[in-house]
């Protein structure tokens, strides 16, 4: 059963890690994809490639998410190309890792830019198009980490937390035009990334979970499907902590 059949996403962040994941999903889903990348036209175009053979289209454009016009600009872009905006996922994100005695304030910055000012970006891009539709789905990206904080993690945590109030603060502004936004939150999720870490610190993080077993981009993408569908027609506000049982 494909529950995004005729609809249409823009994914950012989506040539790796949980963003590929979710493009892939999305296509087998029936959804038609536009996902921006930043850095490797390579990887984008094999992306876009392998979820082409689902038979929907996907276009990869390299776009920065933090950049308020080259937000405008992508949803206009999108609009043209695809005919309608009925799903936006604010996926883009990056870390700068440090404790806050040795944390610069341009680390601060950059992930406060990229992780929640890209969230408004685009999401003030889409409003327009899904006013008009009187309808859309918006998800956004959050984590455990913005629920319950992490040492060495400030900015991430700040500008996760962040996404969770905005999150609910459009909920509240654009429900009565049936647009519904709603923010997930991944635990320990098993990428590319996670894959060049120390095996014996890994596999504490996964007894640590009560699943015991780090998440898959999968799994994130399996519930971006179910806030992006009709399935979940009646949810909005809300954050789904997709985690693996960690915050029980």
């Amino acid at each position: 059963m494909k529950l995004l059949e005729g609809k249409t996403a823009i994914i950012t962040g989506g040539s790796r890690g949980i963003g590929k994941g979710i493009v892939e999903t999305f296509a087998r889903h029936g959804a038609n994809v536009a996902f921006t990348y930043n850095s490797s036209n390579e990887a984008a175009e094999a992306v876009a490639a392998e979820a082409g053979k689902e038979g929907v289209k996907i276009v990869a454009y390299k776009s920065n998410a933090a950049n308020f016009d080259e937000s405008q600009e992508l949803a206009t872009k999108v609009l043209e190309d695809f005919g309608s905006i009925d799903i936006l996922i604010n996926n883009a994100g990056i870390t700068k890792d440090n404790l806050l005695m040795r944390i610069s304030e341009e680390d601060f910055d950059a992930v406060i830019e990229v992780n929640l000012k890209s969230v408004f970006n685009m999401t003030k891009a889409v409003q327009r198009t899904m006013l008009k539709q009187r309808h859309g789905s918006i998800i956004n990206m959050s984590s455990v980490v913005g629920l319950k904080g992490n040492a060495g993690q400030t900015n991430y945590a700040a500008s996760k937390a962040g996404i969770i109030g905005f999150t609910k603060s459009v909920a509240l502004e654009l429900g009565s035009r049936n647009i519904r936004c709603n923010a997930i939150a991944p635990g320990f999720i098993e990428t590319e990334m996670t894959s060049k870490l120390d095996e014996v610190m890994v596999q504490s993080w996964r007894d640590a979970i009560p699943l015991k077993r780090g998440g898959s981009p999968e799994d994130i993408a399996n519930a971006c499907v179910f806030l992006a569908s009709n399935l979940s027609s009646y949810v909005t506000g809300q954050v789904l902590n997709v985690d693996g049982g960690m915050l029980t």
